[in-house]
């Protein structure tokens, strides 16, 4: 009987240990913070609260016309046109102060002509010019 006993507790405990229950794993929401509404493409920072990026879209949602980078409290940090998808024509980018950074040109996604760099105060720190585009 002792033997027995012993047997069915060693089973149980077996069992018991076996059966632990299982952790379900965790389901991770993915927060989508890109909306393409007609015609306007925003990107928000998380929380969906603040747009970070916006600009209009052509035909396949292709960057055009101007583009806005924007600080968490909205405030203008950069600017950049396209056409077609490529940066085309003018664009400014800030220090976080607002202050302008640099300022220049693109065509065809290239840089051309001459850019400005200033530093934090808005004092114009260098120049740099990129040429004009080769045809």
């Amino acid at each position: 009987m002792k033997k027995f006993a012993y047997l069915f507790s060693l089973l149980v405990l077996v069992v018991a240990c076996g059966e632990q229950e299982k952790e379900k794993p965790k389901k991770i929401e993915v927060e989508n913070l890109i909306e393409i509404k007609d015609g306007i493409y925003k990107e928000y920072y998380p929380g969906k609260k603040e747009v970070r990026i916006t600009g209009p879209v052509g035909d396949n949602n292709i960057r055009e016309g101007k583009w806005t980078f924007l600080a968490k409290n909205g405030t203008e940090m950069s600017i950049c046109f396209y056409e077609n998808g490529k940066k085309n024509g003018h664009s400014i980018v800030k220090h976080p102060n607002g202050a302008i950074s640099y300022v220049g040109e693109y065509s065809n996604d290239k840089q051309i002509g001459i850019w400005e760099f200033y530093d934090e105060k808005g004092k114009l720190i260098n120049t740099t010019d990129y040429g004009q585009p080769k045809e």
